[in-house]
């Protein structure tokens, strides 16, 4: 009885399974949808002779796939060159699009911190519209990626971090931000900026914690006392996050807390984590000095960001660079309370630095455009957008000859390309 109990059990399976695959055999599969190839036709990358850019999900290669649907982009001849990064800006702070601000005179960080906060009341405008105006102003001029600073102090909260945050996730898939909680007014000198930090570090909405001057501005003397670069690595520590910390303080008052914070990141671990922003000490070194801060920096893995501010303040990039430092280009304020100038233009930022530098060769000039393109993509750890197969369809079409001259004459961006897709024409997101 059992054995025939065992039978029938097997031949009712088994006469599942075969009405189960008969039903599978008459399902008609179907076929994926073709891919999909982008040709960017009669394009001269770099300067060279024209010819064809093909993108596929998002990267170039040598040639249309087979079965492919191709939809094309005619270039019209145009110079085609890789979208840049804006390695460091505040986009929070700025009145990009807004009435006109009169500055009044300041005379170190803190009167100018405290004009940020006048102005950012004044605004008419939510800090979520004014960035996201400005971002997106940014990226329809060719920025692919940007590091993005915020402010955070009791007079905002987190504010900052959230409209910036807004703004990104609007952008998204047309350029990629990083978020740094930023704390202009000091750390360990204005009260309830450390909880604030923690907040921020703990929101998901941050990728760095920020820091400033702990020896000429934020020092341990203020109202809270306190180690600021203490506070700031744990915070990193605690949740993963990298560092991205000010330092505008010239000689050995700027030169020992970037040894300092060299010494942290290797005890922590945290190299290829951490960034200096300006390090005008830096910028003031030349020979055997810049030699050896240039190898402590490359051993820790610590990158830097210049903005271009004048012969004095701007990095001696191309020496950092030989000795294994990996510096970025950045707009720094635009617009704001600090200054009236600005436009968030990275390849503008490039012109800067060259005249900053008194530069003229092309291959300076070129340098120049290597900064705002492959530094900050190495500071951002994105990959390289050098236009050959394999690397990411990132890339503008505009009117010009080559390199060196796109940089001195600032041609309009007639076409940015993000992905593979054409993400902005005659300046405007589309």
């Amino acid at each position: 009885m059992r054995g025939r109990l065992r039978r029938a059990v097997v031949y009712q399976i088994t006469a599942c399974a075969h009405r189960t695959a008969d039903r599978s055999e008459e399902t008609p599969v179907t076929p994926p949808p073709p891919r999909t190839a982008t040709l960017f036709h009669d394009v001269r990358p770099f300067g060279e002779r024209s010819g064809d850019l093909i993108a596929v999900d998002g990267v170039l290669v040598p040639e249309v796939p087979a079965g492919a649907v191709v939809e094309r982009v005619d270039g019209g001849g145009r110079l085609a060159l890789p979208t840049l990064v804006d390695a460091h800006i505040h986009p929070d702070k700025t009145s990009w699009g807004e009435p006109w601000h009169s500055r009044r005179p300041a005379d170190g960080i803190a009167a100018y911190a405290a004009g940020d906060v006048e102005l950012s009341r004044a605004l008419p405008t939510p800090v979520g519209e004014r960035a996201l105006r400005l971002m997106s102003h940014a990226a329809a001029r060719g920025t692919r990626a940007m590091r993005a600073h915020a402010d955070v102090a009791p007079a905002y909260g987190l504010s900052g971090i959230e409209g910036v945050a807004e703004a990104a996730a609007k952008l998204a898939g047309i350029v990629d931000v990083e978020l740094v909680a930023f704390p202009q007014h000091g750390v360990v000198r204005e009260p309830g900026v450390a909880e604030l930090l923690a907040e921020a570090a703990a929101s998901g909405l941050v990728t760095h914690i920020g820091g400033i001057d702990p020896a000429g501005f934020d020092t341990a003397d203020g109202a809270a006392g306190g180690d600021q670069l203490g506070i700031v690595f744990t915070l990193a520590e605690r949740y993963g996050l990298g560092l991205d910390i000010h330092l505008h303080d010239r000689g050995e008052q700027g030169l020992a807390p970037l040894r300092d914070i060299a010494a942290r990141t290797r005890a922590l671990g945290l190299q290829g984590r951490v960034s200096v922003a300006h390090a005008f000490a830096v910028a003031g070194l030349s020979g055997r000095d810049l030699d050896e801060t240039a190898d402590l920096l490359a051993e820790a893995d610590i990158a830097l960001t210049t903005v271009a501010l004048s012969v004095t303040t701007i990095l001696p990039f191309r020496r950092l660079a030989e000795r294994g430092v990996r510096v970025g280009l950045g707009s720094d304020g635009v617009r704001d309370n600090w200054s009236p100038f600005g436009d968030a233009d990275m390849l503008h930022r490039a012109w800067l630095a060259a005249w900053a530098l008194d530069l003229r060769l092309d291959e300076e000039l070129e340098a120049c455009f290597r900064l705002a393109a492959d530094g900050g993509a190495a500071l951002l750890g994105l990959p390289r957008a050098d236009l050959r197969p394999g690397s990411p369809a990132d890339f503008m079409l505009l009117d010009g000859e080559c390199v060196p001259q796109a940089v001195v004459d600032l041609p309009r961006r007639d076409v940015v390309v993000r992905a593979g897709r054409v993400v902005a024409r005659d300046g405007h997101l589309v």
